[in-house]
């Protein structure tokens, strides 16, 4: 494969550790003219954008036409199969990456076996490839912050093509109204701080509507009103830690309730049974 680029520089991960995302390598070719790679199927994503030329990139029996700032996706177990255009044969630079959230972080900037190819994308992709493959080429024993890294500018490589690829984002990724993305806001805000002194006025606020409105539409979105998920997600995750060793007073504290005989009368009236009898019947049980 390499003799058949003029031009070709690849950057490995000496040590590609399991996590989240994790780049395998990364590189830059300019093939000769009609080259050709398939038909044939990798266990890893590898995306390839287009500097300049043109070839063809196939899977699923269609046929795509790429250009300069096109890029086309393979997908792990797809067969797949791409060619040089004879005349003006493209370059490109291309990252292969695996990880438990890869699948997700794909489908979320909107590519599919599908629609594997995004069109057009800003300047910056170039420039992120070019850093990622330095630091893969630059690679030296300390492998895990080389991953770290490496993954840092895969990230904002997908969220580059995610913007280039907007309009492809499926209808349930997209909000129907600016009130459900406030609301939605809203739920993760309430989901990850319900620890802190939460005032459902001042969210109101935040996200620009009257607190009755606001409530209104919050329940109508999830069953509950601000004040009631938000208890709802405090118990919870106070059930969670009855369930350890933590004393009462902290799981109170941890769960937003300065005062452990407020956080018992709360937690009575969720329950049915004080915070004490709730852990005695986890253990009994």
């Amino acid at each position: 494969m390499i003799l058949e680029h003029t031009l070709y520089e690849l950057g490995v991960n000496p040590s590609p550790a399991p996590a989240e995302l994790t780049v395998i390598f990364c590189g830059e070719g300019k093939p000769v003219g009609g080259h050709r790679n398939g038909p044939g199927v990798h266990d890893y994503y590898l995306i390839h954008t287009v500097l300049s030329g043109s070839g063809v990139y196939e899977v699923k029996g269609k046929r795509y036409e790429c250009m300069a700032g096109d890029t086309f996706v393979i997908l792990p177990g797809e067969p797949f199969f791409y060619e040089a255009d004879a005349r003006d044969p493209w370059s490109y630079v291309w990252v292969a990456f695996i990880g438990s959230g890869a699948a997700s972080h794909v489908r979320g900037i909107g590519v599919t076996t599908e629609a594997p190819v995004i069109r057009g994308g800003s300047r910056k992709i170039p420039a992120l490839y070019r850093r990622l493959r330095s630091r893969l080429l630059q690679a030296d024993n300390a492998s895990h912050i080389t991953s770290l890294e490496s993954a840092g500018y895969l990230r904002l490589l997908l969220a580059e093509f995610g913007i280039a690829n907007r309009h492809a984002l499926s209808a349930a990724d997209a909000f129907s109204s600016d009130i459900e993305r406030r609301i939605a806001l809203a739920v993760r805000l309430l989901s990850t701080h319900y620890a802190q002194s939460v005032s459902i006025g001042q969210l109101s606020q935040t996200y620009g509507y009257h607190r009755t409105h606001f409530s209104a539409m919050f329940k109508q979105s999830t069953g509950y009103s601000p004040k009631q998920y938000l208890l709802k997600v405090r118990m919870e995750r106070a059930e969670a830690l009855l369930a350890t060793a933590m004393p009462i007073e902290q799981v109170a504290s941890s769960v937003g309730y300065s005062d452990p005989l407020y956080f018992s009368k709360q937690f009575h009236k969720w329950s049915g049974k004080s915070p004490s009898a709730f852990r005695k019947s986890l253990r009994s049980g």
